[in-house]
């Protein structure tokens, strides 16, 4: 059973860091771009970061842009997202999402989603 795991959200003060975890389970991340989404309250699910098939290269949204990275570890079949300098506005569900050889991170392609993991931040 191909099976992505989240995990590492919580509650942050504004200004703080959080890294989440995608673990693969069933099936090894080499041949997939991954990507990490996030569903604001009452909002659609948004791409915000991908590492790209075949050449790992990395993408980011707008909205987190130098504050945000995407990392992968092949020997742990995870990817990462370090989440620096947190907003209120980076609050919602984070979910992780597999693309079988896949050059970009398109929300309708994945293949395989994690369950998603709550990210709120607030004082």
């Amino acid at each position: 059973q191909l099976q992505l795991v989240e995990s590492g959200g919580g509650l942050v003060e504004p200004g703080g860091s959080l890294k989440l975890s995608c673990a693969a389970s069933g099936f090894t991340l080499d041949n997939y771009a991954i990507g990490w989404f996030r569903q604001a309250p009452g909002k659609g699910r948004e791409e915000i970061s991908c590492i790209n098939y075949p050449d790992r290269t990395t993408k980011y949204a707008d909205s987190v842009e130098g504050r945000f990275t995407i990392t992968r570890d092949n020997a742990k079949n995870t990817v990462y997202l370090q989440m620096d300098s947190l907003m209120p506005e980076d609050t919602g569900i984070y979910f992780c999402g597999a693309m079988w050889k896949a050059l970009a991170c398109v929300k309708t392609s994945v293949e395989v989603w994690g369950q998603g993991t709550q990210v709120t931040v607030s004082s």
